[in-house]
């Protein structure tokens, strides 16, 4: 006990948990802009390989930093306008589309890798986001600008969805795209725009990794994280706040594990310290998703006329 008071006491404890929590922020903000438009973006996890590749890439050939963010959103983009056309103008089964982007996109980064340095052992560096020393606050100086956007996304988002005649039609289109059409929208182009902004935020999250948290890229380096945003939007109730709550709290657990890790005054293996975010993120998504109100057209293909 005294143990884990000293970890939570260090400052560095609360950097490192707010900056394994961004990329989770960016990506379930993006995964909550798709579902609450009805469509299920099971390409997130290739969509942050391919956001973290291209927009450290960019950077490498000369551009500035904020142009590889551009440029990582720009991808994850063009991914989900993939993604929205086979599974909203085609009508195709979003599991197997979402499963399928994540394994294009995730060779095609990897091919391009390879393409691009054949003969690289170690991977090229760029120079990163630095961090925010100017604003003089505790934790958050540590942090790089990504995170501050990371962080204001989510009252921007909250206020577009629930405040702004737009957001009304995305999440009505995800909960009666009947309706929605019978008020003159049209629900193919609004889940289209939705899926398409909600992906250029999964490739900003993956931009994060390569332009922020570390200064490379290589493989393997997402991990995992993109389905962890699929189980954080469900434990959000699909709501933005309450997104960046289990966001923080999964770099939390992971976080603590690190450091239990570190202080190898345990014999416990470190393997069920590896498990331990993921276990109680479990726990609290199976206490938290039986009450969860799910948008009532999510997975369910619409064609214009139908009833």
């Amino acid at each position: 006990m005294t143990e884990l008071l000293d970890i939570l006491a260090q400052p560095a404890f609360w950097v490192a948990v707010l900056r394994i929590a961004t990329p989770l922020i960016f990506g379930t903000l993006g995964v909550l802009l798709c579902e609450r438009a009805g469509v299920l973006n099971l390409g997130i996890e290739g969509i942050l390989v391919a956001g973290a590749f291209a927009g450290w890439l960019g950077v490498y050939l000369g551009l500035p930093l904020w142009g590889g963010v551009a440029v990582a959103a720009l991808t994850g983009a063009a991914f989900g306008l993939l993604h929205a056309a086979l599974t909203v103008g085609l009508a195709l089964s979003q599991h197997v589309a979402g499963l399928g982007i994540t394994m294009l996109a995730t060779a095609l980064s990897y091919y391009g890798y390879r393409v691009s340095f054949p003969k690289v052992n170690t991977p090229p560096t760029i120079t990163p986001f630095a961090p925010m020393e100017w604003l003089g606050l505790p934790v958050l100086s540590a942090q790089t600008p990504l995170t501050l956007l990371a962080l204001l996304l989510v009252p921007a988002v909250a206020w577009w969805l629930y405040r702004t005649p737009s957001g009304l039609a995305l999440r009505m289109v995800g909960e009666n795209p009947q309706a929605a059409e019978g008020q003159g929208l049209s629900v193919g182009r609004t889940r289209t725009a939705g899926i398409v902004a909600g992906s250029a935020l999964m490739g900003v999250a993956g931009s994060f990794l390569t332009l922020s948290a570390f200064n490379a890229f290589f493989f393997n380096m997402v991990n995992g994280r993109g389905w962890i945003c699929v189980a954080l939007v469900v434990f959000a109730s699909w709501r933005p706040g309450k997104a960046l709550l289990g966001a923080l709290l999964f770099a939390f657990f992971d976080a603590l594990q690190l450091r239990l890790q570190q202080s190898g005054s345990s014999a416990l293996p470190y393997q069920l310290y590896l498990m331990l975010p993921y276990a109680l993120s479990i726990l609290a998504l199976v206490m938290v998703a039986r009450k969860a109100s799910y948008p009532q057209a999510l997975m369910k293909p619409y064609r214009k006329g139908e009833r």
